[in-house]
This record gives structure tokens, sequence and C-alpha cells, in this order.
């Protein structure tokens, strides 16, 4: 299965068009970016939540504050690694590195971007059957495609797969 249709063309007219363009002037500039086109949405059978385990996955940008490093939000070309922590962490510890959302919401109440308590909750209703115990978080400011593909896919599925993670619930920031 195919994430994205014609990633070669794709990656083409992004390092010709959006990245040859910044390289030469410094600037980000949106109107040379190339959007990506797929035609079919990749799918998979459905599964009943109620009897399957469920990996939280954020693109809020979110790390341990105490003892992980920040996210290269400023980096306008993009940051592609994972921050990892547990299902239980205490908000509190968490903070967003992220740039390119209003962090008032988060700050306010952490479950609009994090909604673990709201998911351990129906995990005890059973609703869902099990959370996995690890939330991956990376910051969703993403412009190279195949970076995405190739830097932070792969690792997110090798997380799904060692903690048996029967589905995954992404919430973008």
């Amino acid at each position: 299965m195919q994430i994205i249709e014609n990633l070669t063309q794709w990656q083409s007219e992004y390092e010709t068009g959006f990245l040859a363009d910044f390289t030469k002037s410094g600037e980000v500039n949106w109107k040379q970016y190339p959007k990506v086109k797929n035609l079919s949405s990749p799918a998979g059978p459905g599964i009943n939540l109620s009897q399957s385990r469920l990996l939280f996955v954020t693109t809020a940008g979110g790390y341990l504050k105490d003892s992980q490093t920040p996210f290269d939000a400023s980096n306008v070309l993009g940051d592609y690694t994972l921050r990892l922590f547990p299902v239980t962490t205490v908000f509190a510890d968490i903070a967003y590195a992220h740039e390119h959302y209003d962090h008032a919401a988060v700050d306010e109440d952490p479950q609009v971007l994090l909604p673990l308590r709201h998911l351990a909750d129906l995990a005890a209703e059973g609703l869902i059957g099990a959370l996995a115990p690890t939330v991956v978080s990376f910051c969703g400011y993403h412009p190279d495609v195949t970076s995405v593909v190739k830097l932070t896919i792969p690792p997110i599925l090798e997380i799904a797969r060692a903690e048996r993670a029967d589905a995954v619930l992404l919430v973008p920031s």
C-alpha cells in the first residue's frame, strides 16, 4: 500500500520548486509548495475498538520538559524526530515546542490535544480494549513529505508493533 501516490514526482517538484526557492531566497514561499494529490485513500478492515489496543499519536510537539530535548520547531524545513512518554505522564511535566499553532487552548486544558485521561476513561468503561502505554509525539510541521514517509512513519509503525497496537489514534494540532 502506498502512503503517498507519486512520491518520487512529488519529491522532484518539492526540490526544484519550494526547496530551491527557499535555498536561494531564505524565505518560505508556500505558493511554490507542491501539494500531495492522492486519488485514493489507504484503508484497511474495520476493528472493534472495545476489543482493541490503541496507540495514541499526537502532532502537538509535546515532550517531557525535564528530561527530553525540545523539538527544533523553528527549523523551517521541519523536525522529523519523535518523543515518547508514558500515557500516565502528569500534564504539568509536558511542554509543547510546536510553533505553528496557538497554544492557548492546550495551555488551558492539555486534553484538547492529549486526551489521555479521556481515553483512559473510555478504556475503563470498555469502549476501548486498552490503551498502549506509550504516547508518540512529533512536531506536525513537516514540509518534506518524503521525510515523513521515510523518517517519521517507520518508527511509529515499529512502536505500534512493539506495543501490540491494533489501531492508532492520531490527534493533529
